[in-house]
């Protein structure tokens, strides 16, 4: 496999998008996300994240073909579901820098890219200067869901290595709609911080 990455800043990623929108629809339906997917709402998502000067979003390539991206955005640009508990803390929002997601093919896992997603994110926030943290969220089930799969593996080991620490009291609630359900629900997702500095 001949992958490349590529950094994707602000309106550059344009070109992009509908294949990002795609690519979520189909790596977030999977859990522990079970998401139905919808390309108005993901083309909605990801217009805002482009329409942010400040906004990152590295893609996987395989070719020509868009096999995986991650994406951050100045935590200021965020809605404010996002923001709500950094300022419940106390935090500035112009210090973070929040992380939205990265989702990769499953054929193309373990070979790495994960790491380049996080590297290539801390750094674009380095360069733009006066960040103190960065940060994501990640949606959390119930350790005996019956949806869970028998060969799943949590990240939470990943972002341990890479220095994220697991944030016990922030917590934000996300709408979506789970595989062939009628509506959507409400869904907690927890947040992990880590110092830019580290």
């Amino acid at each position: 496999m001949d992958v490349t990455v590529k950094t994707c800043v602000g309106e550059a990623v344009r070109p992009y998008l509908d294949d990002l929108a795609r690519l979520r629809i189909a790596v977030f339906r999977d859990y522990p996300y079970l998401y139905e997917g919808d390309m108005g709402y993901e083309r909605r998502y990801l217009e805002a994240y482009a329409r942010s000067r400040r906004s990152v979003f590295v893609l996987a390539l395989d070719g020509d073909r868009v096999i995986g991206c991650s994406t951050g955005v100045p935590l200021a640009d965020e809605v404010a579901a996002i923001q709500q508990p950094f300022v419940q803390r106390g935090m500035l929002l112009s210090e973070v820098f929040y992380f939205g997601e990265s989702v990769l093919l499953k054929e193309y896992r373990g070979q790495g890219l994960g790491h380049r997603f996080f590297q290539q994110r801390e750094s674009h926030a380095r360069r733009l200067g006066g960040y103190r943290w960065t940060a994501f969220c990640a949606v959390e089930r119930a350790a005996n869901d019956p949806r869970r799969p028998a060969d799943f593996r949590p990240n939470d080991a990943f972002w341990i290595k890479r220095g994220y620490q697991r944030q016990d009291d922030m917590f934000c609630t996300l709408d979506w709609t789970e595989l062939d359900a009628l509506e959507s629900t409400t869904h907690r997702l927890r947040f992990w911080l880590r110092p830019l500095d580290a």
